[in-house]
Formats: structure tokens, C-alpha cells, sequence
């Protein structure tokens, strides 16, 4: 089995757990408030280079001065999911989509609830940007970190986008 590396890092949005493997970055995601850190895994020491990397985009992207990740990433999921999580990479910086505009964009808008699934499938948090696909009335839905880390994430990128 292939060794995985953890580290968790404090952000403007809070604590934020990024696991590796000896290649790429396989999961970014921001600690919920009740998770007990005791119970977490330590952070590994002498993490890989694309880790470190991985740390410093981060935060540049809540500094304001980065808009896309270049770390390499891999997350295993279907076909759909993957196709799903490309289209997530694709939505620009500072602004939101539908889960319905995701849908229509893979040609079949009755997608949408299968959209939502693997969007709450995504394991890299922030870096493939689920939290930019929104309801279709605008609501903001469906955020694993939760509405107000979601509601954040948004404000912060269009604050930094208008500047």
C-alpha cells in the first residue's frame, strides 16, 4: 500500500486537513468544528514537495493572489463523477453556477440530483471548486463544510475577483 501524508493547516475559513500520496494531492478539506483533533491523524513528518506547494497555494488563495491550483491532484470516482469534477475545476474564479447549469452543460438537465451527488463526492475541497455550484434560485445548498463555510468561500473569491 502506498504511503499517505497528512497535514492540517489554519485558514481564514478554519483548520483545513490535506492528505497526499508520494505523487499528488488526494483530498482537501476544512475540519468541521466538533471534529476532536485528538482524535486525528498526526501530521505526517517530512511531507512530499507537492504538499508543501500544496500549503502555499492555499495560502495564496486567501491572501487573494492565487485564482487556479496547479498541484497535482488525483481523486478515484466513476466516470460521471470525474466528468463532474472537470466542469467543477472549469467554473471561474469569484463566480457561481447551478447544479442545473451543470447539468445542462453534460447534455441531460434531469442530472441535476446526480450532479449534487458526486459534487458532495469531491474530496478536494476549495482546489476543485465545489462550493461555486449553487441551487437555481440562487440558494446556497449541499456544502460538506457547511452553508456558512460555503457562503464565505463565495463572498471571499468575489471580494478578491472585484479588486
Amino acid at each position: 500500500m502506498e504511503h499517505e501524508y497528512t497535514v492540517y493547516m489554519q485558514s481564514p475559513a478554519g483548520r483545513i486537513l490535506i492528505k497526499a500520496d508520494a505523487n499528488n494531492i488526494t483530498a482537501v478539506r476544512l475540519l468541521k468544528d466538533n471534529e476532536n483533533p485528538s482524535l486525528l491523524e498526526s501530521p505526517s513528518p517530512n511531507p512530499p514537495e507537492h504538499l508543501k506547494r500544496c500549503i502555499a497555494e492555499l495560502d495564496e488563495y486567501f491572501a487573494g493572489s492565487r485564482r487556479d491550483f496547479s498541484v497535482p491532484l488525483r481523486q478515484t470516482g466513476t466516470d460521471f463523477q470525474q466528468k463532474v469534477w472537470q466542469l467543477l475545476a472549469k467554473i471561474p474564479y469569484g463566480t457561481t453556477v447551478s447544479y442545473l447549469e451543470v447539468a445542462k452543460s453534460m447534455g441531460n438537465e434531469k442530472l441535476t440530483r446526480a450532479v449534487g451527488r458526486a459534487n458532495g463526492k469531491n474530496k478536494l475541497w476549495i482546489v476543485v471548486p465545489c462550493h461555486r455550484v449553487i441551487g437555481a434560485n440562487g440558494s446556497l445548498t449541499g456544502y460538506a463544510g457547511g452553508i456558512e463555510c460555503k457562503r464565505l468561500l463565495i463572498e471571499h473569491e468575489k471580494n478578491m475577483a472585484a479588486k
